[in-house]
């Protein structure tokens, strides 16, 4: 680390810093005390030190790139087993490491099971999966896990570090990028690379009017979150080569400030990030009724119904059923928006889906730029025929089946 400074005249050698370290970043060298990279910057060094030679600058210096190499993918658990964010990232990983030449390494932390889990990420051709399996880590604890994640970080020194924007993964993204004292994107909706190997992050900006391209030139790690259902799933591959590496777990790496008291394992719905079939709501259903209909088209549709942000600040829905940059981000198989006027904080969002059907009054409509099927059509009118259409085709092919 070279933000801890040491005043070689003031120093004394006496080693009350090693000693004080609550971290064990501190080490007597043969010039003198020596950072490791476990150096969190907390200060307490410089509080104890009987000399006063110890200062702290906290100021970014340029980094040998050569020395950082490859991507590490932070694998999430969720219920039990891997939350699908991490083959996305996988995938991504590799198309961005096949430009420079570079592997993607996984890492996973967690409790009883996540050996098990690790190998199932072999057959999606990463190389190596670091795992640090320990039962204090039964449960997510932002301090103990931001400890052995950089852990693995400062032993494998990546290149690129990607981690899911989920809740765990924006709680433990800006800890370890400030561990590092390097940069950190959040919710990007693509990536690139450079052949200097600096990764072009790419995501919204400025309310979503433009999309900002930002790169970290100097330092490494470069950390990045990548919302859920942007990015491609990792393909899986007939011969992996890819191994697993168990990493040692000491007691203080385990042990958090954080005790949970007592848990309980809520229901899980099919959340709207793994819907196939959404129907939005925008302004333009502009009361109960409007939202009633686009409901009712979306049960028979056998999907969800989902707001625009004005319509969920109106009351209508609520963030969970959110789509656009404070909401979600999805990618069904179909989408039919009504009244959605097309913001780009909106389309950014959703643009990825496989098939969008969008129905607006207005034939300029931003919307429409984006949908395959554009319907200039008051949805007050057309949604209750549509809905009615699809009922009956149900019907029919149900008596269809029991004849």
């Amino acid at each position: 680390m070279d933000f801890i400074k040491f005043d070689a005249e003031k120093c004394s050698l006496c080693g009350v810093c090693v000693e004080k370290c609550p971290f064990g970043a501190l080490s007597m060298g043969e010039k003198g005390i020596t950072v490791g990279d476990t150096c969190r910057m907390c200060g307490l060094c410089v509080r104890q030190c009987p000399e006063k030679a110890i200062k702290f600058e906290q100021k970014a210096n340029a980094v040998d790139k050569s020395q950082w190499k490859d991507f590490l993918v932070f694998v999430e658990q969720e219920y039990g087993d891997i939350h699908p964010v991490a083959y996305e990232l996988i995938g991504e990983a590799k198309k961005l490491a096949a430009k420079v030449g570079y592997c993607v390494n996984c890492v996973i932390i967690g409790g009883k099971g996540t050996e098990e889990n690790a190998k199932k990420l072999l057959p999606y051709g990463v190389n190596q999966v670091f795992v640090y399996e320990h039962p204090g880590f039964e449960g997510f604890r932002a301090d103990c896990y931001a400890d052995a994640a950089a852990d693995c970080i400062a032993a494998v020194k990546p290149s690129s570090v990607l981690i899911g924007a989920t809740a765990l993964g924006r709680s433990l993204a800006p800890r370890l990028a400030t561990r590092f004292h390097t940069g950190l994107t959040a919710d990007c909706t693509s990536l690139d690379i450079k052949p200097n190997t600096d990764m072009i992050q790419i995501r919204p900006a400025f309310g979503g009017n433009i999309m900002a391209q930002i790169s970290i030139a100097k330092s490494r790690p470069q950390f990045a979150t990548v919302r859920y259902r942007v990015m491609d799933r990792a393909k899986r591959e007939d011969h992996p080569t890819g191994k697993i590496v168990r990493c040692s777990v000491t007691d203080d790496m385990a042990r958090s400030r954080i005790e949970i008291l007592s848990s309980k394992l809520i229901d899980k719905g099919k959340s709207l990030e793994e819907e196939d079939i959404i129907v939005v709501a925008g302004r333009g259903a502009r009361d109960e009724r409007g939202v009633k209909l686009c409901r009712e088209l979306a049960e028979a549709l056998g999907g969800q119904l989902a707001f625009t942000r004005p319509m969920v600040e109106n009351g209508f829905g609520d963030t969970a059923h959110q789509i656009g940059l404070s909401g979600r981000t999805v990618r069904p198989r179909l989408i039919i928006t009504c009244g959605v006027s097309g913001a780009i904080q909106f389309t950014s969002c959703m643009n990825g889906s496989e098939c969008i059907v969008a129905v607006n009054t207005d034939p300029d409509a931003q919307i429409f730029q984006v949908a395959h099927y554009c319907l200039v059509e008051d949805l007050y009118e057309l949604v209750p025929r549509l809905t009615e259409r699809i009922k009956k085709h149900k019907e029919e092919e149900s008596n269809a089946v029991s004849i």
